[in-house]
């Protein structure tokens, strides 16, 4: 595993692969690295679907309304929802979007990210200004890689579990 500087703001992300580490910026998005801690700390991420798999691109998860749920593969609901907090303002930054960078997912309204993250498979630098950046994998970057692809995947990846490695 990756050396850990700050476990208080580092997320292991068990995958079926093994474990992806996330350094969180909290100097760069306070608010978003507040409420993935917050979510990991209530387990709302753990068994929540990769939803949306674009290969080259990014893996969405974190629906933590909707992600659960079986049946909202089947009836189109994943990815649909955030959870029962309120949304954050955007934290944009010159952070790049680049390969391994978490991004805050979101509607067209920049302020209006909530659970859902991606992941960069490569440097998208498209997203830049756009997308809060708040963290960058520094370890396991492999796992994120070999995530089962499509929108929505027919048999998607979960997040096993999502912690803060503080707390581990």
């Amino acid at each position: 595993m990756a050396d850990i500087k700050d476990p208080e703001n580092t997320i292991i992300m068990t995958l079926k692969g093994g474990d992806v580490v996330i350094e969180l910026l909290p100097d760069v998005a306070p608010a978003h690295t507040a409420r993935m801690k917050e979510l990991a700390r209530a387990g709302s991420y753990d068994n929540v679907a990769f939803h949306r798999v674009i290969d080259g691109f990014m893996a969405q998860t974190g629906d933590v309304a909707n992600g659960n749920m079986e049946d909202n593969f089947n009836i189109g609901r994943a990815g649909t929802g955030g959870s029962d907090l309120p949304d954050l303002p955007a934290e944009f930054s010159k952070i790049p979007h680049a390969r391994g960078s978490l991004g805050a997912a979101r509607s067209q309204n920049p302020n209006s990210a909530n659970s859902q993250f991606f992941i960069n498979f490569k440097d998208n630098d498209f997203l830049n200004g756009q997308y809060t950046v708040y963290g960058q994998v520094i370890s396991g970057m492999e796992h994120v890689d070999a995530i089962v692809k499509g929108e929505p995947p027919m048999n998607p990846d979960r997040m096993i579990s999502v912690k803060v490695a503080a707390d581990v």
